[in-house]
């Protein structure tokens, strides 16, 4: 498939959004696109990316989120009056506060002090309140104390989505992101390869490929140790690991190398035209890991998600690293 035709659905898709759309219409339906030159080191493989950074909050967590408010509205756990509470290592709780000051509710967020300060700005843009917790603890020391904060609250006073364990989180991927893939690609995918944080864009996209297709390897992606640069990954043997999470479906569990993936942001940058996130350019690793473990001449499509762009993250110092 060419990259023309990847363009022409992007721009269709556009068009489709019609005058007077609210903001919750525009998540969703990202372009899929496609990798024409920094994986030429692999003939016959074709690599894309879901380019999430089209999503109005800037990331893929735009799509569990909005499906965590919809179902908590029609649960009647959120109504007017209740405030969203839950721990998020940043771009959940942008999609929450998003999506809450859109819809009309006030926001709290559990969130690590490593977290990119473009994504603390952000977040207080939007009219969040933040509970910063110790940054070496990551994602798992805001989970503990958020599930404080509940514990001590009176009953009703908040809606804990907790994007770790609620299925919502995966069924918005699942309704949403595999379809996506499968349409964009013609069903031609032959892999899907994304990294591990919550896991939901794992699970329900893995899920909904499966359905179609049996035989689309679902291979997932970890930080190869517990001390790593990947915001919003866990390493999951030492992690609080997430309810949602399965295990079983993936085919196959790799380890990615924060420094490679580093090293990935900076080539997409000058080879593709494309601002990589760390954990974006973490899921391009995967990808090339898989591509270099396939017998020689076969022909594969190898699609990932690009979770969000490098604009949260310019403030990191790899970027002034030696190349």
């Amino acid at each position: 498939m060419s990259s023309t035709s990847h363009t022409f659905r992007a721009e269709a898709s556009r068009q489709s959004r019609k005058a007077g759309s609210n903001l919750v219409d525009l998540i969703g339906n990202t372009p899929l696109l496609r990798l024409e030159r920094i994986g030429r080191d692999f003939p016959g493989i074709e690599f894309y990316a879901k380019a999430e950074w089209f999503n109005p909050g800037g990331s893929v967590k735009d799509r569990a989120a909005l499906n965590m408010i919809l179902e908590g509205e029609r649960s009647g756990a959120l109504r007017p009056g209740v405030e969203i509470l839950d721990a998020t290592s940043g771009n959940t709780g942008i999609a929450y506060a998003m999506i809450a000051a859109a819809r009309g509710y006030r926001v709290k967020l559990c969130l690590p002090d490593s977290a990119s300060p473009e994504r603390k700005r952000i977040l207080k843009a939007f009219g969040a309140e933040l509970v910063i917790t110790p940054g070496g603890e990551g994602s798992d020391g805001a989970i503990r104390r958020v599930q404080q904060i509940v514990a001590d609250a009176e009953p009703g006073r908040y809606f804990y989505p907790d994007q770790y364990g609620n299925a919502a989180n995966w069924q918005a991927h699942y309704r949403t992101t595999g379809v996506e893939i499968w349409e964009q690609t013609e069903g031609r995918v032959t892999h899907f390869v994304a990294g591990l944080g919550t896991s939901g864009t794992f699970m329900g996209t893995s899920r909904r490929l499966k359905e179609y297709n049996p035989a689309i390897r679902c291979v997932s992606l970890q930080p190869d140790s517990p001390f790593h640069g990947l915001e919003g990954w866990k390493h999951m043997e030492t992690a609080i690991v997430p309810p949602i999470y399965d295990a079983a479906l993936a085919d196959e569990n790799l380890g990615v190398n924060t420094e490679e993936a580093y090293r990935l942001v900076k080539r997409a940058a000058r080879e593709e035209g494309l601002l990589l996130s760390p954990s974006a350019a973490g899921a391009l690793s995967g990808c090339f890991q898989v591509a270099a473990a396939l017998p020689a001449g076969e022909r594969a499509v190898i699609v990932t998600v690009f979770p969000d762009s490098g604009e949260k993250y310019l403030s990191e110092r790899f970027w002034d690293d030696a190349q």
